[in-house]
């Protein structure tokens, strides 16, 4: 698979008519779920060992989309597969009273993963240039200057992608994944949560609500995806209407980002060795 196809060209004027919100992969559902993720699953869970025990890289990667997109579900089925100590998920909601004191990058950092681990944001500081946004929430107090206006969405871009640069610079890769799903798609899924009893408690009414907005989210996606993908943290656009081939991208940029790292698990000391050979012979022993 060419996973660049799915990556957006830092510096480029993105625009949505150049990534399908499907490929028409649902009717290949069973083959990619039988037949290539476990074997890219197993190749992933080689490489996070390996990254776990060198302990020299972390690996931030955000999840971000609309409700019903997919992004419980690739956390489910592919990053549960990983060893739990090297792994570390967050979710974020609304900031809480606490949170809205400090400045809006604060909540994060305690998200972050140790070297060794992958943390994945399920929503992330993006949502702190989107919802604010479409419902005009932001506080005087959170603008650059106590301005309210539209130069502080490009401040915090800019910020971001500093933050972006400052974690990857200290060797934690930051990988991105949007899933673009389409509004036919969300509404057959949100149904599906609303009349399936089994289902009824993934609903949130305000899930809904937020689907009125659909419109300006994708006008301010758009703008948020040009303004910050970037060389050392690139977004990929996944294809979220068919679920288990967006799986399988994730899977695909996870595998090629963890290869670029190199881990490789510590060699042993001579002195250590000499030590493990004699305790091998105290256990062949008694």
């Amino acid at each position: 698979m060419d996973i660049n196809q799915y990556k957006v060209t830092p510096n480029t004027k993105f625009d949505f008519n150049n990534y399908k919100s499907t490929e028409n992969e649902k009717q290949n559902n069973d083959k990619i779920k039988n037949d290539i993720i476990p074997d890219l699953t197993e190749k992933l869970e080689e490489l996070h060992l390996k990254l776990h025990a060198a302990e020299k890289n972390g690996i931030i990667v955000v999840l971000q989309a609309l409700d019903a997109a997919g992004k419980d579900e690739v956390i489910s089925y592919i990053f549960s597969n990983l060893s739990a100590q090297g792994l570390k998920t967050t979710s974020f909601g609304k900031p809480n009273d606490t949170e809205l004191k400090h400045d809006y990058l604060w909540r994060y950092h305690e998200g972050l993963p140790e070297r060794g681990q992958i943390g994945i944001f399920n929503r992330s500081y993006y949502e702190d240039v989107l919802a604010p946004r479409i419902h005009d929430s932001v506080e005087e107090h959170e603008t650059p200057n106590n301005e309210v206006d539209e130069s502080i969405w490009k401040t915090r871009y800019r910020q971001i992608n500093d933050y972006e640069r400052y974690l990857t610079e200290n060797g934690f890769e930051v990988i991105k994944f949007f899933f673009n799903m389409s509004k036919d798609e969300q509404r057959d899924r949100l149904l599906e949560r609303m009349t399936n009893k089994d289902k009824n408690w993934e609903f949130s009414f305000n899930d809904v609500k937020e689907r009125e907005y659909w419109d300006d989210y994708q006008k301010i996606f758009s703008e948020m995806l040009e303004a910050t993908s970037t060389e050392h943290s690139p977004w990929f656009i996944l294809p979220a209407d068919d679920e288990w081939h967006t799986r399988r991208i994730v899977t695909e940029v996870m595998i090629d980002t963890i290869k670029r790292l190199k881990p490789e698990f510590p060699e042993i000391s001579q002195e250590n060795q000499e030590k493990l050979e004699e305790y091998i012979n105290k256990l062949k022993n008694n």
